[in-house]
């Protein structure tokens, strides 16, 4: 069974920078993609990062390209979502995410995509 666990949320200042941590298991492949969403008070949620051990690729929404970094230590089985420059409107639940078929990040274009697999959660809050 996948399990995604989250770390690194917090508060921080508009202008900061946090990271977020993703710790995945259970894969029955090495190739995958881990990406994180992220979701706001009263608020659709959102894609914001995607990569692809299959493929190598990776995604980042608009919003966040940029200022946001995603990256892989192999050796932890960890994602990381470095978050630089951060807004009062990056402020958000953010989750992890993965899919047991979809191995690369192109579904995350799709506006309508839902992932199969979640994390807990971790929460993120820039002050102003």
């Amino acid at each position: 069974q996948v399990q995604l666990v989250e770390s690194g949320g917090g508060l921080v200042q508009a202008g900061g920078s946090l990271r977020l941590s993703c710790a995945a298991s259970g894969f029955t492949s090495d190739d995958y993609h881990i990406g994180w969403f992220r979701q706001a008070p009263g608020k659709e949620r959102e894609g914001v990062s995607c990569l692809s051990t299959w493929d190598g690729s990776t995604w980042y929404a608009d919003s966040v390209r940029g200022r946001f970094t995603i990256s892989r230590d192999n050796a932890k089985n960890t994602v990381y979502l470095q978050m630089s420059s951060l807004k009062p409107e990056d402020t958000a639940v953010y989750y992890c995410v993965t899919d047991a078929i979809l191995r690369g990040c192109r579904q995350y274009y799709s506006s309508s995509y839902s992932p199969e697999y979640w994390g807990q959660g971790t929460q993120v809050t820039v002050s102003s």
